[in-house]
């Protein structure tokens, strides 16, 4: 079950964060609970987990995961500012600072901390910046394809010219999986999973289906990390990290070993045949699973 749980965020931005139960659970929605009335599992050891989406995504893109999570763990997952069902201000801001910020701020108002965050792509920087920061409210950390390098300017113009070409709107939700599956020129080969991810972030207007967030925050907030590297970041992390890979993905071994090594308590898996979205990809579910559970449980039952 999931039940829906209004957060206040930096400079009083509304986010939604989605709790994950077992069934028979309290469901509905609701606004934050206080500190004495967190679940059970949190209470006992801090064993709550905070799921953070990347660029363009949403909290529901981690429901698979959440849903064997929560069997062990209080589990929350987050829409970002700009993304899902949270507030889209149109004045921003859309910085690194007011990302981690609302990181905190959830943390702090469900009673999370110390929490486990597992964040995928900019979730993971923003997960990963927030233990850099705020080292006692976190407990461990999964970062899951997410580069520490600056990508640079040309990476921006690339994003920028690849929007343009969205054929916005769709006249339905099986052409949205079609492009982001088959047409969209930067798929080298069919991937479903791909077409499904971006489904789920459409929304429909009177004249087709439109992305729930508007492309220009979306590089708004792209361009506050970009263009930086975020080494020195990584390596004031002290909790106990696991950097994930796919195979296929957008991080390289190389450069995930490297991560590895610049932090003070980091682990190392990989997925094989996985892609970026190695947290949603059916076809590797179990492999997912197996990449992650034995760090979780190491961590969360010690």
């Amino acid at each position: 079950m999931v039940r829906r749980l209004d957060v206040t965020g930096a400079d009083g931005v509304r986010l939604a964060a989605w709790e994950f139960t077992e069934q028979g659970h309290e469901k509905g929605r609701g606004r934050a609970r206080p500190q004495d009335d967190r679940d059970p599992r949190a209470r006992a050891g801090g064993s709550a987990v905070l799921l953070l989406h990347g660029l363009m995504g949403r909290a529901s893109h981690w429901a698979p995961t959440a849903r064997w999570l929560a069997a062990r763990h209080r589990t929350v997952a987050l829409d970002q500012r700009g993304h899902g069902g949270s507030d889209k201000p149109a004045a921003g801001p859309f910085t690194r600072e007011a990302y981690v910020a609302d990181a905190v701020a959830t943390i702090e108002q469900l009673g999370l901390g110390p929490v486990t965050l597992i964040g995928h792509s900019m979730g993971a920087l923003t997960a990963w910046q927030l233990a850099a920061e705020r080292a006692d409210l976190v407990r461990a950390l999964v970062i899951c394809d997410m580069r520490a390098s600056a990508l640079g300017a040309a990476s921006q113009r690339e994003w920028q010219d690849w929007f343009r070409r969205w054929p916005v709107p769709f006249a339905s939700l099986a052409d949205v999986r079609k492009w982001f599956a088959e047409d969209d020129p930067w798929v080298e080969r069919p991937n479903p999973a791909r077409g499904e991810f971006f489904a789920e972030v459409m929304t429909e207007g009177p004249d087709g289906w439109y992305p729930v967030f508007d492309p220009a925050q979306m590089l708004t907030s792209r361009a506050t990390w970009v263009h930086d590297a975020h080494w020195d970041s990584l390596a004031q992390v002290r909790c106990p990290t696991l950097v994930v890979r796919g195979l296929d993905g957008e991080l390289g071994r190389a450069e995930a070993q490297e991560m590895v090594r610049v932090l003070p308590h980091g682990a190392y898996a990989e997925i094989p045949d996985a892609g970026h979205l190695l947290h949603y990809e059916r076809d590797h579910a179990d492999a997912w699973r197996a990449a992650i559970d034995p760090f979780l449980t190491g961590v969360l039952t010690s």
